[in-house]
């Protein structure tokens, strides 16, 4: 595994696309670039995030990472790394930066939701909603669903902290339910360098500081199940009419590269299995499309 970081050009720093609302990708209006297919590949160049767990890292700990790998093995080829730290201008400083006279830095991004325009968008591998995630022995253990949730007595309710990201569905959620003053939020934009998305659930909620968090299916998933004291809950969301809580994820290649989108979305299917038990190993609270809602 090589990676490789920008050369030349400044890092911005900032929170996971993914922290808040997986669709903030979806607020960037760029004009897509065009590419056109290459000859035979010497690796698989993969886009990814630093520090973006648990979908990557520099490290290769990732759903994506391990992917990734999966793919390269396929493809007789070895896998390589740009990174890049994910914000609105993602897209444009990985997938599609290109200097006259020098090839791209990578032809791929593992995840990028079902409907976002910057990119080629593949078929897509997996469905997830956010997740209400809580600690056992608190005076929620029968809450099994959103609808649990809410029949609680409301002097309980009132008294919750509940972390979100801001600008994130989330926000939406407990504003539609009458619970935002019970909201503790949390930038989706970070000036930290250190900042990962999972620390609302693995520090601050583990800790005592909230009482539930209300957070993306992956990052809910992965973090609880690294907590070991007090022992986590995750509940996914289904979504309700005009939130949408629920995002199938793709993979994204250049608009232009039709061969190679459609060598990668064969791989997707021929390798779904295995996709699928890393997807599980990491915790990642799957659903189908009963998790949708009308006209969302």
């Amino acid at each position: 595994m090589t990676v490789r970081q920008p050369a030349g050009r400044p890092r911005p720093i900032g929170a996971r696309l993914r922290a808040g609302v997986v669709g903030a990708a979806c607020c960037c209006a760029l004009i897509p670039a065009v590419a056109q297919d290459t000859p035979a590949r010497k690796a698989l160049r993969v886009c990814q995030d630093p520090n973006n767990m648990p979908f990557s890292n520099t490290k290769g700990e990732g759903i994506e990472n391990r992917i990734a790998e999966l793919f390269g093995k396929a493809l007789g080829l070895p896998v390589t790394y740009y990174s890049f730290p994910q914000r609105l201008a993602f897209f444009r400083n990985t997938l599609r930066f290109k200097l006259p006279g020098q090839d791209y830095p990578c032809d791929i991004v593992m995840g990028v939701p079902v409907g976002l325009d910057e990119v080629s968008v593949t078929k897509p591998y997996y469905r997830s909603t956010y997740a209400l995630v809580f600690p056992k022995g608190k005076g929620m253990d029968h809450v099994a669903s959103a609808e649990d949730f809410l029949k609680l007595d409301p002097a309980k309710l009132k008294a919750l902290r509940i972390g979100i990201y801001d600008r994130s569905p989330a926000s939406q959620w407990l504003n539609r339910h009458g619970l935002l003053e019970q909201g503790v939020p949390y930038k989706l934009m970070s000036a930290d360098p250190a900042q990962y998305p999972g620390e609302i659930v693995e520090r601050d909620l583990a800790e005592g500081k909230l009482d539930a968090v209300v957070v993306w299916g992956p990052i809910a998933g992965f973090f609880a199940q690294r907590v070991k004291t007090p022992a986590l809950v995750v509940v996914p969301l289904k979504s309700e009419k005009g939130i949408r809580l629920d995002y199938q994820m793709a993979m994204g290649v250049r608009y232009g590269e039709r061969e190679w989108k459609q060598q990668v979305e064969g791989l997707i299917e021929s390798k779904a299995p295995e996709i699928q038990a890393i997807l599980k190993e990491y915790g990642v609270p799957l659903v189908d499309a009963s998790f949708g809602a009308p006209n969302n």
